[in-house]
């Protein structure tokens, strides 16, 4: 391949407990390449939009609003995504508050959430059903999903904005004190995995190493690390276009 290191970046916005598993896809990718890759677990969606802005990397798995800057504006083409692993949100509540419905947010609440504009984008089409705007909203932003969980049960926000996959492996005692008063179910939404155009005639065989996961036995331990049980399938760059002019219909 064109350079002696691969730059291989990983979203900050997936359980912490699936970091292992990311690191083992990268020690395998490095055995499956025969070349060097290093994996950036980005801490925050701030160092990774720094990271895209020096377009420095060359494989992401990028949440979809990145996907749709990275794909229309750097060309970047698509590899694969989870299967069963649609970027849907959930709007969720302390338990020992007022807000019980989605209608109980009121005008002036704040909504504590990740830096996440995609995230953003599909929570404020949920609370159309409240007639709720974004100017009627106080927005707090917060680091990780897990901080979003502790603000809402310290009632430093009222509401929270999480993505679904991350509220549902928070812990079971946070599940007990909070309340889901939403979920989206848009399934066309997902998170990608992505490399850069210079890469291109190895398209192939990055669609094979990340589909091929779910047939061989470290594979599959792999898949289970990250908690993708179904595996990745291959994502054609006509779907990644789709998906960006659902965002775009998102922002409208």
């Amino acid at each position: 391949m064109e350079n002696n290191m691969i730059n291989f970046i990983v979203a900050p916005d997936f359980p912490p407990a699936h970091l292992a598993g990311w690191h083992l896809v990268n020690t395998q990718l490095q055995q499956f390449l025969k070349m060097p890759v290093h994996m950036v677990a980005a801490q925050s969606s701030t160092e990774q939009a720094e990271l895209i802005a020096q377009k420095t990397i060359d494989i992401i798995y990028a949440n979809p609003f990145d996907a749709a800057t990275l794909v229309r504006e750097q060309g970047f083409l698509a590899v694969a995504k989870p299967v069963g692993h649609s970027d849907e949100v959930i709007i969720a509540s302390a338990k020992d508050t007022s807000i019980q419905k989605l209608t109980d947010i009121k005008p002036g609440m704040t909504i504590g959430l990740t830096k996440n504009y995609d995230i953003k984008l599909i929570g404020l089409r949920l609370l159309e059903a409240a007639n709720l705007t974004e100017q009627d909203i106080q927005f707090s932003e917060i680091q990780s999903f897990q901080a979003v969980a502790r603000a809402l049960l310290q009632h430093r926000i009222d509401v929270g904005f999480f993505v679904a996959s991350a509220y549902k492996n928070l812990s079971h005692l946070t599940h007990s004190q909070t309340n889901v008063l939403i979920e989206s179910h848009l399934a066309d939404i997902t998170h990608v995995l992505l490399i850069h155009p210079k890469y291109g005639k190895y398209l192939s065989h990055f669609k094979h190493f990340f589909t091929d996961l779910k047939n061989n036995e470290k594979g599959l331990r792999i898949l289970t690390e990250l908690h993708f049980p179904e595996g990745f399938q291959a994502m054609e760059q006509e779907e990644a276009e789709f998906m960006i002019d659902l965002m775009d219909t998102l922002l409208d």
